[in-house]
């Protein structure tokens, strides 16, 4: 039997009230509501990163533990079930001992570790390491010496923003593996390729791959892509956040 007239306009109500509401939830997820990433030294220069709300959304990568020497960089950002992390796809080699500290500075893991419980790369890099999607995502627990909530409640994290302007000023927060604590530049960027942004920023050297790459505060691409994010430390290079990797953003987000 057909429903009735008024049953079909509940039924598209509802249906136009669950496609609202998936709308409004990726909007707050990409709004940016957030620390300035930019204040910091002169555009160009590269200092220590201030113990901030924008610094500690920031975490190093270790192999097993704070005692495995941290090999990459990594960020939170927004989710819905508030427990992913952006870094480069090449820093997810092997997830399965790969652990995350926010915050982490001066041998200390203020929010402690958190280990990988998913990880989400697109085909492109994992059939044939394309530098185009060199951008991965990643949800996390708590591992050692960390609260049970996650980790975005303790943090915060950064929304994620596709498709920014190719002379965008770029802020980068990192760890190069022979420093303990994050490292901060922000400089104006320029297209290397029509998927590739390039920054001029020194002492970016192993280690701060999976930087996050930060425009108004949102997070805009990683340190990774060609040749890996660069084989120089004074200039450094994303792939560009573009409909493939926005995919991947919101399988993470959705998989909680």
């Amino acid at each position: 039997m057909l429903p009735r007239p008024r049953a079909v306009r509940r039924t598209r109500a509802r249906q136009a009230s669950r496609i609202l509401a998936a709308l409004a939830t990726m909007a707050a997820l990409t709004s940016v509501d957030v620390p300035d990433a930019a204040a910091g030294p002169p555009l160009g220069s590269t200092a220590r990163a201030a113990a901030d709300a924008a610094a500690a959304r920031v975490g190093a990568l270790f192999a097993g533990g704070l005692d495995g020497g941290h090999f990459c960089t990594a960020a939170v950002v927004r989710s819905e079930e508030r427990d992913v992390i952006a870094t480069a796809a090449h820093c997810l080699e092997d997830p399965g001992t790969t652990v995350f500290a926010p915050g982490y500075r001066d041998g200390e893991a203020p929010y402690g570790t958190w280990k990988l419980t998913g990880v989400y790369l697109a085909p492109g890099w994992t059939a044939g390491e394309d530098p185009d999607d060199d951008i991965a995502f990643a949800t996390v627990a708590p591992a050692d010496g960390a609260p049970s909530e996650p980790v975005e409640d303790l943090v915060g994290g950064f929304p994620v923003a596709a498709e920014q302007p190719a002379g965008a000023t770029v802020t980068v927060i990192g760890y190069p593996s022979s420093e303990e604590a994050p490292l901060r530049c922000a400089n104006t960027t320029a297209l290397f390729s029509p998927t590739q942004r390039r920054i001029e920023c020194p002492d970016l050297s192993g280690g701060t791959s999976g930087s996050p790459w930060l425009v108004d505060g949102a997070l805009a691409g990683v340190l990774g892509g060609y040749e890996g994010g660069g084989t120089v430390p004074e200039v450094s290079y994303s792939a560009l956040m573009g409909d493939r990797a926005v995919e991947l953003y919101r399988e993470a987000s959705a998989a909680g």
